[in-house]
């Protein structure tokens, strides 16, 4: 055992004598020539990656005074696999968050099915069912019952032919009415009378027209109708007069009067923005009475009875009134359209005339009532046939049909 001891001593002293110079090149900074070899560093585990995203030139390994030091470890390589998220070391600072990550993002557009809704989409059927409801503008100056001021006086498009006919109708008035009181005598006073007529009724008819003008809507189809209906009731109520005197100054003041109210009539009651229809149906009702009052006339006087020239001219003065004013009535009711009312007026007409001709021509003359009676009859059926049941548009995907009912293509504007 000793001996083992005497042995150990000599070799520890070689040793030492052996790595001191070593150490002391260390020390001062050279490499000696037997360097001591380093040991390779061990890996970073993999899912701690460094946090740095540029890869580092290594740097040497700084000398220590430690010779049993280990040296520092170097940073390890990146992962192959690239789905796994490095995560920073716990005891590396965490870095800022990124300003632009913070930015809100532009979300996409709704969708309802199919179809994209956009917010200005949105905006449009909002404003579509807001204008739906929006109450017709006041009348301020620049709007006249809820119309835009636009035409001749501002006052509508039938403006200035409402404003020549009405002064046009009081000029011819005064001079009638004048001329057939003082028996159309040219003297000088019968002449300074009908010119002061002529131009009392032009002044008085311009006036009125235009302060009406001017305080209401003037639409063109209203003022094509005064004209039309002021000769109707011109007729009508000069016709009344004729059944009870003969006076021809009577007759021209209540021509006159009579066309001067149906003129008003139309413009206060119809209104400036007298519907197409309504003056078409008005006026077809005129016409169809004048035309079966004739008819009328025609048969009962082929028929055997005698009728005179006077009971002709009161029935055909009389009877467009009376038409004109049922047709008038009716519209408070019924509502065809303008293109119905022409259909029925076409068809009405031109089956009467053919089956008057016809019958004329096939049974030797027209001094017999039976031409009138087939006339009659086949204008009658082809304008009710027209109005009633010819079908001029159909929504078909709004009709529901029920079981155990009948079903009906469309809904008739007469019942």
């Amino acid at each position: 055992m000793s001996h083992r001891r005497t042995w150990n001593l000599p070799v520890t002293v070689l040793a030492l004598a052996l790595m001191l110079p070593g150490l002391a090149l260390a020390q001062a900074g050279g490499t000696g020539v037997y360097p001591a070899p380093q040991p390779p560093p061990p890996p970073a585990p993999g899912m701690y990656p460094a946090p740095s995203s540029q890869a580092e030139e290594p740097t040497p390994a700084q000398p220590s005074s430690d010779a049993y030091a280990q040296p520092p470890p170097t940073q390890a390589a990146p992962q192959a696999n690239p789905d796994e998220t490095p995560r920073p070391a716990s005891d590396a600072p965490l870095a800022p968050p990124d300003p632009d990550r913070l930015r809100t993002e532009p979300q996409a557009p709704l969708t309802e099915g199919a179809r994209e809704v956009r917010p200005e989409s949105i905006r449009d059927e909002t404003a579509t069912a807001a204008s739906r409801i929006r109450p017709p503008p006041e009348d301020n100056g620049v709007f006249l019952d809820g119309q835009r001021r636009r035409g001749p006086f501002l006052s509508g498009p039938g403006s200035m032919r409402f404003v020549l006919h009405h002064t046009a109708l009081g000029a011819l008035g005064g001079f009638f009415t004048q001329a057939f009181s003082k028996e159309f005598n040219f003297d000088r006073s019968s002449r300074e009378s009908m010119l002061a007529g002529t131009l009392i009724g032009a002044g008085l008819g311009f006036g009125a027209s235009a302060w009406w003008q001017f305080n209401n809507w003037v639409d063109t189809p209203m003022a094509n109708f005064t004209i039309l209906n002021s000769g109707i009731g011109g007729m009508a109520l000069a016709g009344f007069m004729d059944l009870i005197t003969q006076d021809p100054g009577v007759l021209t003041w209540s021509a006159f009067l009579g066309a001067e109210l149906a003129a008003w009539l139309t413009a206060g009651i119809g209104g400036g923005q007298l519907p197409l229809s309504d003056g078409l149906l008005v006026a077809s009702g005129a016409g169809w009475a004048a035309a079966y009052s004739a008819l009328f006339l025609a048969i009962v006087h082929f028929s055997g009875t005698s009728i005179s020239g006077k009971t002709w001219k009161d029935m055909l003065l009389i009877s467009p009134g009376v038409g004109a004013g049922i047709l008038a009535l009716a519209t408070m009711r019924y509502n065809p359209t303008a293109s119905q009312i022409l259909r029925a007026d076409l068809f009405g007409g031109g089956v009467g005339a053919a089956v008057l001709l016809i019958s004329g021509l096939v049974l030797g003359g027209f001094n017999q009532s039976t031409p009138y009676v087939l006339s009659f009859l086949g204008s009658a059926g082809a304008i009710t046939t027209v109005s009633l049941l010819w079908e001029e548009s159909v929504d078909r995907s709004a009709l529901r049909s029920s079981r155990g009912a009948k079903d009906r293509p469309y809904k008739n504007v007469w019942w």
